[in-house]
């Protein structure tokens, strides 16, 4: 799972916690660890949402200005299903 480079500070020290998706089909598994810079994700939930659940406080938590903005990152290739994931950062790995 990747990152965009100005997210990975804040995925780093906890302040991004959670992400939207667009897949075809989810690409994460709950309990698996994902690499990131100095350490790992690990994926807490997973779970398929509409397009109608992501508001603006969700872009928010994501740590993106809006909607429109998070979206723009969110779509992966040609899914349309809609993914969002929890997670937290372990260092060192």
């Amino acid at each position: 799972m990747v990152f965009a480079k100005q997210l990975r500070e804040g995925v780093r020290r906890g302040f991004i916690t959670c992400s939207v998706r667009i897949w075809r089909t989810a690409r994460v598994k709950v309990g698996h660890r994902y690499p990131i810079d100095e350490g790992a994700i690990e994926i807490e939930s997973i779970e398929e949402i509409s397009m109608q659940d992501i508001t603006q406080e969700l872009a928010v938590e994501s740590s993106f200005a809006s909607k429109a903005d998070l979206l723009k990152v969110a779509k992966h290739g040609s899914g349309e299903n809609v993914y969002l994931e929890r997670f937290h950062f372990v260092p060192g790995l």
